[in-house]
């Protein structure tokens, strides 16, 4: 069965770039992304790890872990970091799961049948602390992933996780959220002292109510 938004990511052992790991252990109580490629040495993917490492301090002040997968095997593993760290001038030092047996693979639905039998398709799952899938998204073989993006949701997430609020189309950091329609404009006005813009009873923006 094929993993849906809200439930609990399957937790799992795996070898990889930097050892042993427990799935849970290595998230601890932060957020994590674990995101598939359909074997090493692949163009496309190289980019997305190079990105991905360009990126390691933005994932970690927003308390992420960052966690890749490929079907192949450790030293195959080894030899590609050495291609992504000299042809995207980074240093990738997250883990790579070694999954030959698919086995993460298909605790995750990352074999799609129609795509290859054999190979993992692109996949990105973001997991919060409570181990649920808040987001997960599948990209084409042809088409690299926005890293700003998943960037850019993962603030959403925490945010609205926080406050009563919802992120409208295209928003980023620091711009004018949406009271959610649970939240009474009564209550918005006492909730959100920085101030409630009614456009209709159910479209109300507010700063964003994490910032000063």
């Amino acid at each position: 069965m094929s993993l849906r938004l809200g439930d609990v990511a399957p937790n799992f052992q795996a070898k990889t770039s930097n050892g042993d790991i427990d799935f849970y252990e290595y998230l601890g109580d932060g957020w994590g992304v674990l995101f598939s490629h359909p074997a090493d040495y692949t163009p496309v993917c190289t980019t997305e790890l190079g990105k991905t490492a360009l990126l390691k301090h933005e994932f970690e002040k927003r308390n992420v872990k960052v966690l890749a997968l490929s079907v192949d095997g450790l030293e195959r593993h080894k030899g590609w970091i050495s291609d992504i760290n000299e042809t995207q001038n980074t240093t990738v030092d997250f883990p790579i799961i070694a999954d030959e047996d698919r086995t993460v693979a298909n605790l995750y639905d990352m074999i799609h049948p129609n795509a290859s039998e054999t190979t993992t398709v692109r996949s990105l799952f973001i997991i919060g602390p409570d181990k649920k899938v808040k987001l997960f998204i599948t990209y084409p073989a042809s088409t690299g992933r926005n890293f700003n993006e998943v960037l850019r949701v993962i603030d959403s997430l925490q945010l609205t996780a926080n406050y009563s609020v919802a992120t409208p189309a295209d928003w980023k950091e620091g711009e004018d959220v949406i009271v959610v329609l649970a939240v009474s404009t009564e209550a918005a006005i006492e909730k959100f002292p920085k101030g409630v813009k009614i456009v209709k009873p159910y479209l109300r923006y507010t700063p964003q109510p994490n910032l000063d």
